[in-house]
């Protein structure tokens, strides 16, 4: 599937217009150090009262957008395409989808299934109460704070945690998995990935630090997008090109930090010849899966939310013979801590 092409951008990022450390241009120089080529910030509907679309546009070439983070203490919701303010009062979350809908706008529900830290936090967690909401265009299933904060459990959990922030963070949850498993048989249910950076300074009694800073996190949970042209050069066109991909489902989550995810390629072709990449459905015809991976790694085949096969290698070809939604999780090995989560794609529908 050489004739995709692939950008790397982070999402789910905080400013200082709400409970972020830094400027638009600041977190873009960041990026840019990362090797990103665009990002997305999110800043919290309840802190904003603008959705400072002024500030998008290219910062020495990284495309800089602007969403939302949308909720008070549950139903977050990450907007994207959005042209109004969505206000700051707490909304029913099928009223806020439906909200974002009205505008074209398209939108990911945010760590659904969250569990928060223990020490510090009392284990607060911003989730997902109702589960009947409809048409949302996908789940974030992998958020880096979300899943780092919540393993810590005292002071010297945080120490850990951070001097090996990166081989010991744990992928999706599987309640997380299931829940977009389930989905994804009824409907095509996108799912991205994002850092949830802030840049924050943390206060603990005479110690004051910044944990995690966004040149960190920006290379941590990332989405990789594949674009049949390269990136346009104007603003406008590029912000199209981005987010038709997101929708679309054409990208894969990486968790870059543990090692550059670029080049990872699953795709579907058919005895006819008609090929399927991540995001897409088609009706069931015989052919074969096809899975490469940068590096040797444990490549796990999902079909209907179950694993059907599993490889150690970096290239992996599966004769597909009966219906199904195939997805592929890719573990990687790391010295003394073992198989570690690293990508995720989106699923091929042959229904």
């Amino acid at each position: 599937m050489t004739e995709l092409i692939e950008y790397k951008g982070n999402l789910h990022i905080h400013s200082l217009y709400s409970d972020g450390a830094g400027t638009f241009s600041e977190i873009a120089q960041a990026a840019k150090k990362t090797g990103i080529n665009f990002i997305i910030i999110n800043d919290h509907s309840y802190m904003t009262d603008n959705l400072h679309l002024e500030d998008e546009g290219f910062y020495e070439g990284v495309l800089v957008l602007a969403g939302l983070e949308i909720g008070g203490r549950y139903h977050h919701y990450l907007a994207y395409d959005i042209k109004e303010m969505i206000g700051r009062q707490t909304l029913p979350p099928q009223e806020v989808i439906d909200r974002v809908n009205d505008q074209s706008g398209f939108g990911f529900m945010a760590h659904p299934f969250e569990k928060g830290m223990p020490f510090a936090e009392n284990s607060l967690a911003y989730t997902w109460k109702d589960l009947s909401v409809n048409g949302f265009t996908g789940i974030c299933i992998w958020n880096y704070s979300s899943r780092w904060k919540e393993r810590v459990k005292t002071p010297f959990h945080g120490l850990f945690f951070l001097l090996f922030k990166s081989r010991m963070l744990k992928g999706p949850s599987v309640k997380t998995l299931s829940f977009w498993d389930a989905l994804c048989r009824k409907r095509r249910v996108v799912a991205i990935g994002g850092s949830d950076a802030h840049g924050s300074i943390f206060k603990w009694g005479v110690l004051s630090f910044t944990p995690f800073s966004y040149e960190y996190l920006l290379n941590s949970i990332n989405i990789h997008i594949l674009l049949e042209k390269h990136m346009p050069e104007g603003f406008d066109e590029a912000k199209r090109a981005v987010y038709g991909a997101m929708k679309e489902g054409r990208l894969f989550i990486a968790h870059d930090n543990l090692a550059p995810a670029k080049g990872f390629e699953f795709y579907f072709v058919s005895e006819l010849d008609s090929t399927l990449v991540m995001g897409e459905e088609g009706p069931f015809q015989p052919g074969s899966l096809f899975i490469e991976t940068p590096e040797k790694s444990e490549i796990r085949l999902i079909r209907n939310g179950t694993l059907i096969k599993c490889w150690r290698s970096r290239r992996a070809t599966y004769k597909i013979e009966e219906k199904g939604v195939y997805r592929v999780e890719i573990h990687l090995f790391t010295f003394f801590f073992g198989w570690r989560p690293w990508i995720f794609s989106n699923p091929i529908y042959l229904r």
